[in-house]
């Protein structure tokens, strides 16, 4: 076979893999992160209803993601070795009964309760897709992967808002909207997990929409690729775990979480109350900074494969971050001002993430990634518990919203420091 027609072969199967897979995990990752955050447009009606405060609502809030730790790495590990397209259909079919479960509490208790069930449910899907498209993406693919996977989290955000904002209004068998929107918006997720089942092929070797020269070129180059891992390959994944970058990243990952979260989930309600914005307005108000967000992903991604570094697009971004979310903090800014920070930072906020979940998988074998992915996510995302918490407790003491988003921004600073340090992710994969 000549170079030229190795060359299109290459050319054609990346084209094909991308649009087969690409859209599909990013319609799934829209439900999953609309069932997560859409708490966030509800607070205000939801806590009047039920007489919560600031504290209980930040509570019940972050502690989704206490769930969400449990399953972490063995949901990783499970995609790795077992089959991606079995567990990820488990997990959205239970993760959209419970995000349903969550309209129907009345208690403090059982917010609590329903909501780190729908953490548990959830646990091992982001990083299960994580795991997934490396068994498609060549390495020099693998940012705008991502981001073809993550620009999903902003997209859902930005329509999650006027989408909630309109289910508000509904009135059905008299029932608040409040209640009707974790109803309505938990039944996709259910629907999607069977189509899932059906939709998604576990391995390049199994693909029968894939040409058998397709088929073969693919499976060498990723396992070309594997090969040459040589630091990393031989690591145990239990080992890998304890190695300085994996801690590092999963630091830096925890004080994302921590700022991502508390400025995400008490958005609409500092729109309404600092602001005095109404709540269905407040709630479309605050899909504009993740409109923004999907644009920033889509450049940094671009610019990362282009160059093949990775680590400076990650801490530059968290550091644009901490910078705008402080900025937005200043007390008596002029609404445009105040809206233009709030913007940057709503970029800022997921601009860092493709390049930052491709370092993981450039030097370690596949259950040593899997297991550091798992890893990283799961005690990472103890930060959106420790996000909301925060925020919460230190606005029901009377803290000003702009001293609470301060403290935040602090944490964006921590994880741009802590992934200066990493050591892996060098541009050794330029490409044109």
């Amino acid at each position: 076979m000549t170079a030229g027609q190795t060359s299109e072969i290459a050319a054609r199967t990346r084209r094909k893999v991308a649009w087969r897979i690409l859209p599909f995990v990013f319609l799934l990752y829209i439900i999953a992160y609309l069932d997560r955050a859409n708490v966030a447009w509800v607070n205000v009606p939801m806590s009047a209803d039920l007489g919560f405060s600031e504290a209980v609502f930040g509570l019940g809030a972050g502690i989704f993601f206490l769930g969400y730790f449990l399953l972490e790495i063995p949901g990783a590990l499970i995609v790795e070795r077992w089959s991606a397209r079995r567990w990820l259909a488990r997990i959205m079919v239970t993760w959209g009964i419970f995000t349903a479960l969550v309209g129907f509490v009345h208690t403090p208790s059982q917010f609590y309760g329903a909501r780190f069930l729908l953490g548990v449910a959830e646990a091992g899907f982001f990083p299960g897709v994580i795991v997934y498209l490396t068994h498609w993406f060549i390495q020099r693919d693998r940012a705008r992967a991502m981001s073809g996977f993550v620009t999903a989290a902003p997209v859902a955000l930005a329509i999650g808002a006027p989408l909630s904002g309109l289910i508000l209004q509904i009135r059905w068998l008299d029932w608040p909207g409040w209640r009707w929107v974790f109803v309505l918006e938990g039944v996709p997720a259910v629907l999607f997990g069977f189509v899932t089942v059906f939709y998604l092929t576990d391995r390049p070797a199994q693909a029968g929409w894939l040409r058998p020269e397709e088929r073969l070129w693919l499976t060498g180059e990723l396992e070309r690729e594997k090969e040459a891992k040589k630091t990393g390959a031989g690591i145990p994944w239990w080992r890998a775990l304890r190695r300085k970058d994996v801690l590092l990243l999963t630091s830096a990952y925890f004080f994302a979480n921590v700022a991502g979260y508390g400025f995400i989930l008490w958005l609409p309600s500092i729109l309404k109350r600092v602001l005095g914005l109404p709540v269905v307005l407040a709630a479309l108000f605050s899909a504009l900074p993740f409109v923004v967000a999907v644009l920033a992903i889509w450049l940094v991604s671009r610019s990362s494969d282009r160059t093949g570094e990775r680590k400076r697009h990650a801490y530059l971004s968290f550091t644009a971050a901490a910078l705008f979310l402080g900025l937005s903090a200043i007390p008596g800014l002029p609404f445009p001002v105040a809206a233009v920070f709030i913007c940057l930072t709503g970029a800022a906020a997921y601009a860092w993430i493709s390049p930052f979940w491709v370092l993981p998988t450039l030097t370690l074998g596949e259950s040593a990634a899997a297991a550091s992915i798992g890893l990283i996510n799961s005690v990472g995302n103890l930060g959106g518990f420790v996000g909301p918490a925060i925020t919460g407790l230190l606005l029901s003491r009377g803290l000003p919203h702009g001293a609470a988003m301060a403290v935040l921004s602090l944490s964006y600073f921590m994880s741009a420091l802590l992934t200066s340090l990493v050591q892996v992710g060098q541009p050794r994969d330029r490409c044109s």
